[in-house]
């Protein structure tokens, strides 16, 4: 075995990248090609590109920052032209991978845990005037008023323990800013942008049942569709039966829309009629309690159908189930699930970038959405195959933190390596100790995608924490690898010591005391380097050794 291999085989047990990890277990770079992301004859490898986009999404780095503190990252018309590229198919791509980890969680699953899929849509908030796709009458629940933005229509994965993103697509309505024929991109009429483009002045509904039908077709499992009232309409709901998929919903009081086979028709005559047994159950959901009954009824549409009549004490609100082989209750503790996702979009706007995609044109906007969500994905497939699940906002930063920690480690040892091959005599044949800089280097760059060079910038060393800790010999060298601006300030506890190691041609001088934020600091330099700065806080325990 060639010495390269010797040294991957034995980073492959060190260096532990949990993003790569994942990519690799869900076969990434099979749903790339399969989702039309290849490399044309001059660029850069799509794999590599959306790599950098999750590690910008998961340490929170803006574009420009990332660029700027990775000696690895590309260009930003690299990154910009990837995103609005009209080959690629980015549907495919969040619905193949959220399949692939849907299939790796599976054996998780318990007996009686129900497996859900939930249709509902977001409003994210656009000002400017330019940005395709957008309206400027859409309804915001949040802000309880009409905002410009972007209606989002979402299909999403929930189960007991996590929520995952499967598919999307943006509705415009008659308030448009600007109609599609305005968009900036010409595009052929068979490339995937414009098959996603034409899809935008569809109805809610029916961009509902493809999103459906598509996850369905790719061989997703689930047990229900959830949806609102605003998606609760007996056409609706016979579509999606007739998919294999019953559906449990809150139903609109409306008897234009809900009217059922009998006696009694509207939802308030039924609930009128059965005055003996409509306080037959009670529940709490937070602080709001309730009384609840459920019966099968039949409607001209749908046929036998369950109703859940839920009193609050002001308002009456109704549930209907297609399975009516399951309970009242199991019906109003599955539809609680829905909320789910409202968490999940919380997390993907503070944590995720969704929201904050500064792109005008339609197909940025769609792979940046896409990106947002497909992050959001492998960290809730990480997750969930811990032993202890966290909060997502908890996790994020550990990976963060994890990442960073990675990448700045091994930046370090490649210089320390770098280091030691200049000097002389040291090991016998500096050639070697080359190579094996470059394979370490190069297996790095393959593991993390990046490197973080002006991350390894340490201002300040801070030891205060009430137990006694110590830096020994820090030599000329440490500086030099620390910092990029060649200084250091260490702070801490009288309990605390610093000594710096004089060596041959490089020793510490120490100069006179200076005041920073009202702390008081001993100033040493170097005369192997002069640049060279250490500053320690007076009550510390410092020193210099030979």
């Amino acid at each position: 075995m060639e010495l390269a291999n010797y040294i991957e085989t034995a980073m492959k047990s060190i260096l532990k990248n949990p993003i790569y990890e994942v990519l690799s277990e869900i076969k990434i770079t099979k749903i790339l090609k399969q989702s039309n992301f290849v490399k044309r004859e001059v660029g850069y490898p799509p794999f590599q590109i959306i790599l950098h986009f999750l590690y910008m999404l998961i340490m929170q780095k803006r574009q420009s920052t990332f660029i700027k503190n990775s000696d690895k990252a590309y260009g930003k018309d690299v990154y910009y032209r990837f995103i609005k590229e009209k080959r690629y198919n980015w549907r495919k791509l969040l619905l193949l991978s959220a399949t692939e980890i849907l299939k790796k969680i599976k054996p998780l699953h318990k007996n009686g845990e129900y497996r859900l899929l939930i249709i509902d849509d977001t409003v994210e908030p656009k000002r400017g005037k330019f940005i395709e796709g957008t309206c400027k009458y859409i309804w915001s629940n949040k802000e309880h008023r009409s905002i410009n933005a972007l209606n989002i229509v979402s299909l999403n994965y929930a189960d007991s323990h996590s929520t995952f993103q499967l598919d999307f697509s943006i509705k415009m309505n008659d308030s448009k800013r600007k109609s599609t024929s305005e968009f900036t991109a010409k595009l052929h009429h068979r490339s995937n942008a414009y098959q996603r483009k034409s899809e935008i002045i569809k109805g809610k509904n029916m961009l509902a049942l493809e999103m459906l039908e598509r996850a369905l077709d790719n061989g997703i499992d689930a047990d229900y569709l959830l949806v609102d009232s605003w998606y609760a309409k007996p056409n609706f709901i016979k579509e999606a039966n007739t998919l294999g998929m019953p559906v449990i919903a809150r139903l609109p009081n409306n008897k234009l829309i809900w009217n059922f086979k009998g006696k009694y028709k509207t939802l308030n005559a039924i609930y009128d009629s059965f005055k003996n047994i409509r306080h037959k159950y009670s529940g709490k959901h937070g602080k709001i309690s309730y009384k609840y009954f459920d019966s099968v009824l039949e409607h001209a549409v749908l046929g036998k159908v369950k109703l859940v009549f839920l009193h609050t004490g002001k308002d009456l609100l109704v549930f209907i189930s297609t399975d009516i082989s399951i309970s009242g209750k199991e019906i109003l503790e599955t539809y609680k699930k829905r909320w789910n996702i409202e968490q999940g979009y919380k997390d993907l706007r503070l944590l995720f970038g969704l929201g904050k995609e500064e792109n005008r044109i339609y197909e940025a906007l769609i792979g940046k959405i896409t990106l947002s969500m497909f992050t959001y994905n492998i960290v809730s497939y990480i997750n969930r195959i811990k032993h202890e699940p966290q909060t997502l906002g908890e996790l994020f930063r550990d990976l963060e933190c994890e990442l960073e920690t990675l990448a700045i480690s091994m930046q370090l040892f490649i210089q320390i390596l770098t280091k030691i091959s200049e000097i002389q005599n040291v090991v016998k044949d500096n050639k070697d100790l080359l190579q094996i800089i470059a394979v370490i280097s190069a297996f790095t760059q393959k593991e993390l995608g990046f490197m973080c060079e002006s991350w390894v910038n340490l201002k300040e060393i801070n030891l205060e924490n009430g137990q006694k800790n110590d830096i020994t010999d820090l030599k000329l060298d440490d500086v030099l690898a620390l910092s990029t601006d060649n200084k250091i300030k260490i702070t801490g506890d009288e309990i605390d010591s610093v000594t710096l190691k004089n060596e041959e041609g490089k020793t510490w001088q120490e100069g006179s005391s200076v005041t920073e934020d009202n702390k008081t600091f001993e100033t040493y330099t170097n005369s192997g380097d002069p640049t060279v700065q250490v500053k320690v806080e007076e009550k510390i325990s410092d020193g210099v050794t030979s």
